[in-house]
């Protein structure tokens, strides 16, 4: 064996080494977040998978829950593209306000956006009254469910597109100014196709969003069956009442969440090199 492979061997060894102080609390925090998971999906295929989602309850809360998150998406694309461009290309007074409102909901727990929302669009809301006035009333109703979403879910699809756009090289648009190319032209056909990685795994970040929202729905929308009750009111209402539902549909989130997370993997990469 030569020097030159017996060094990066020894190297090797007592990277190896040193790292192993990292293996004990790594391994308890991914036995804490695993084993849990994989209770469930034991419990869930040895239990009679078939039966629980065979319910109705199950098949109208998923239904519910598919159309209602699909909707949101679509209002979020529309309303927040244009806004994650202007956050992005323009600076204005009152920017950084905007920007701490919009990544508010993030961080702030749903039971909470969910009195939001009521205080301002239910019966003595700030908006009751006018809507009232035009016979629209939004608590309690599927409308009130996608408005749910659309508030917790819309943040993370505009912050993914906001930072899409802030890292288009710059050049790119110098050279769409010099071509005379117009606002819309620079949107449309050079900033989007440039930031459609960032773009996309927002929406798909945004929709997982609206899929598993709970506290906003529960509190504005309510949770009435093959109205208002998505499959994580379902599972809120079946762990008190019926727990086959409430596990079957708990399997069927946690195979969604794994595609979601297997997507937004795919469309942004592991750029990190591993040494």
């Amino acid at each position: 064996m030569t020097l030159t492979t017996a060094a990066p061997q020894r190297v090797g060894v007592r990277r190896a080494r040193d790292s192993a102080w990292f293996v004990p609390p790594a391994a308890l925090l991914v036995g804490l977040l695993g084993i849990p998971l994989a209770g469930l999906i034991w419990v869930a295929l040895t239990g009679g998978l078939g039966t629980y989602l065979g319910d109705a309850q199950v098949h109208a809360a998923v239904r519910l829950s598919l159309v209602t998150s699909a909707l949101a998406v679509g209002l979020i694309v529309v309303t927040g593209l244009p806004l994650a461009y202007l956050l992005a290309r323009w600076r204005f007074p009152g920017r950084s306000l905007v920007i701490l409102l919009i990544d508010l909901p993030i961080v702030l727990p749903p039971m909470v956006a969910g009195i939001a929302l009521l205080e301002v669009f239910g019966r003595n809301g700030w908006l009751g009254g006018p809507l009232a006035a035009l016979g629209i009333s939004l608590p309690f109703t599927t409308t009130a469910v996608v408005l749910s979403q659309v508030f917790v879910a819309g943040p993370f699809f505009v912050r993914a597109a906001r930072i899409g756009f802030e890292e288009v090289d710059p050049a790119i648009q110098e050279a769409a100014r010099v071509d005379k190319a117009s606002e819309f032209g620079l949107f449309w056909h050079i900033m989007v196709p440039v930031a459609r990685r960032a773009i996309l795994t927002g929406l798909v970040l945004a929709w997982a969003r609206a899929l598993g929202e709970f506290g906003a729905t529960l509190f504005f929308a309510g949770n009435r069956e093959g109205v208002t009750q998505t499959m994580p009111l379902a599972i809120f209402i079946g762990f008190e009442s019926n727990l086959a539902l409430a596990v079957g549909l708990s399997f069927v989130l946690l195979v969604i969440s794994t595609v979601v997370l297997l997507v937004v993997g795919l469309l942004g990469g592991d750029r990190t090199p591993a040494r």
